[in-house]
């Protein structure tokens, strides 16, 4: 605990919130008998606590956007692969509380866990020490400017920039095939193909088929000279 403290910059006044930011259900139902909490009800305050953060920043950075490009940054900024990143910048999956099942299973690497992890660790600072040193350590781990470029990045929508790019031509076919997967189903890695007339104009990975096909779309445009 005290390692993680170190990294996250922060000391709790109450162990025990931090402990309970880590106990997966999995490990909670086989203990039931003590008692334990998981951090099921922690990772739904973080949820609230992280998007109150996120759209305090982005409605003092950006104060010419509109509401509907506030709101899309701000899907971007907290969605499940920006906090698995935090996570991972963390090591947050060696200090999780697992149970058996889950352990066996790779769970200390599932995005899914290690996300709703982070969020729950937002929601044990915020209880311990309030919404100034939560909003401290978000700022810290998701929101400087280097992440937010990153974030805008991501979200644009390459599939559909090439779409229209294809669509200046009559006649012009554009497709995408699957090339393959590798990995354990907790941890896969697609990759895609992008096709204009039947012939290859791009390739990309991705954790996700729609991750890999946007890949795909960015590494096409680029090699025609659109980005």
């Amino acid at each position: 605990m005290q390692e993680l403290e170190k990294k996250l910059n922060y000391t709790f006044r109450d162990p025990a919130l931090l402990s309970e930011a880590l106990s997966h259900s999995s490990y909670a139902n086989e203990h039931r008998a003590a008692g334990l909490n998981s951090n099921e009800r922690l990772e739904f305050l973080g949820d609230s606590v992280l998007g109150f953060v996120t759209a305090e920043f982005l409605f003092v950075q950006h104060p010419d956007l509109p509401e509907g490009d506030l709101t899309r940054i701000r899907a971007a900024l907290v969605c499940e692969q920006s906090l698995y990143e935090v996570a991972r910048k963390l090591d947050l999956g060696s200090y999780l509380k697992l149970g058996r099942g889950e352990e066996a299973g790779g769970g200390r690497k599932r995005t899914s866990i290690l996300a709703d992890a982070t969020e729950a660790v937002f929601a044990a600072v915020y209880l311990d020490g309030g919404i100034g040193a939560a909003s401290a350590l978000i700022h810290r781990l998701l929101l400087d400017a280097e992440k937010e470029e990153a974030v805008e990045e991501r979200r644009r929508d390459y599939k559909t920039a090439l779409q229209e790019l294809v669509q200046r031509q009559a006649g012009q076919e554009l497709s995408y095939r699957m090339a393959g997967e590798q990995g354990p189903d907790h941890a896969k890695t697609f990759s895609a193909e992008v096709l204009l007339n039947g012939a290859v104009v791009g390739s990309g990975s991705g954790h996700s088929k729609k991750e890999a096909e946007q890949a795909a779309a960015r590494a096409a445009l680029a090699a025609l000279g659109e980005t």
